[in-house]
């Protein structure tokens, strides 16, 4: 096998040597990674990830704009996150991200997706912009929104659990599920942080138990959804490439699960894009913006983003949201 190219990085004593698309730093043992499309530059270190040249991309914005409910913010720009059975904490210093509790490996195999890192999303908000310019002023207060890719099933149970509930409140359940009925698993700084529950576990729990998690009304809800799930009538290869109607309608044969719901899961949890979810907060919104604040069907609206935004209509929905939250007099 060929020696490995040696070199020092100019000014410094970093003394590097190349194999293939990575660069091992031969004094700290730290693995740099060039990614070639977005010059994102990943280097691992003994306690953690570190990816600089990070764009489009604010931590803060998109943990706390409602798409996810299984995190613990701990400072500024800095989290505690459970996805996919795995803690990680992560802070963000200006274009530098820092995922401490994982390595190279995980962060290409699991965070990485999860923060959608490989989509431009410069493009995404210029195509926006460009289908409404009303959105110019949404994107620029929020520029670092992303849709994060999560777990199915989990994203499915959480939109069911949230409806008529606050995020804190949202959070806490899940808390209590994963607490519960999860798996205990070593984090950050040798934390114990519960796994969520695989659908199998969930389905053999009982209807009693579920409600002791505090989740009112929807304890049956969540068992009618485990057992479609379990019983093969939620094939997620098939929702994630079917027309979007037919796989809006296979989720909304659960119990408890309405457009409303049934988008947020396409759009967070099954990569639909072009999801537009209209809740009672998204209704008024978009009344206020587009329709000269005159009371107009939830369909009506749902037709209109589609004509409006197309692939995009879940970005939109993530601007327009955040931004009246704290613009509109709703």
């Amino acid at each position: 096998m060929r020696k490995p190219e040696e070199w020092y990085v100019s000014g410094t004593t970093e003394l590097f040597a190349m194999e293939g698309a990575v660069a091992y730093n031969k004094q700290s043992k730290s693995i740099r990674k060039i990614d070639e499309e977005t010059f994102m530059d990943t280097k691992e270190y003994k306690d953690r990830v570190e990816i600089t040249g990070v764009k489009d991309f604010v931590l803060s914005q998109t943990m706390e704009c409602g798409q996810c409910f299984n995190f613990r913010k701990t400072d500024e720009e800095e989290y505690d996150i459970m996805a996919f059975k795995r803690p990680v904490h992560v802070k963000q210093e200006e274009d530098k991200v820092i995922l401490y509790n994982t390595d190279i490996d995980t962060y290409e195999k699991v965070w990485k997706n999860y923060f959608d890192m490989d989509r431009d999303y410069s493009e995404i908000k210029r195509c926006v912009c460009l289908a409404d310019d009303k959105l110019v002023c949404a994107v620029e207060q929020k520029p670092g929104i992303r849709i994060l890719n999560q777990d199915f099933f989990e994203t499915l149970i959480s939109f069911i659990i949230s409806q008529n509930k606050q995020i804190t409140q949202i959070k806490q359940i899940v808390k209590n599920i994963s607490h519960n009925f999860g798996e205990p698993v070593i984090g950050y700084n040798g934390e114990t942080f519960y796994t969520f529950p695989d659908p199998e576990v969930l389905n053999e729990v009982s209807e009693e138990a579920l409600r002791e998690c505090k989740m009112g009304f929807r304890a049956p809800y969540i068992k009618n959804a485990c057992k479609a799930y379990t019983d093969g009538c939620l094939d997620e290869v098939i929702l994630r490439t079917a027309p979007i109607d037919e796989a809006r309608q296979v989720l909304m044969q659960i119990k408890g699960v309405g457009e409303k719901v049934a988008n947020c899961v396409l759009l967070f949890g099954l990569g639909r894009r072009e999801a537009f979810p209209v809740d009672v907060w998204m209704k008024r919104i978009c009344e206020q913006m587009y329709f000269e604040g005159k009371d107009t069907k939830k369909s009506v609206i749902e037709e209109f983003a589609v004509k409006r935004f197309g692939e995009y209509g879940g970005y939109a929905q993530q601007y327009l949201f955040d931004y009246a939250r704290n613009n509109l007099n709703l």
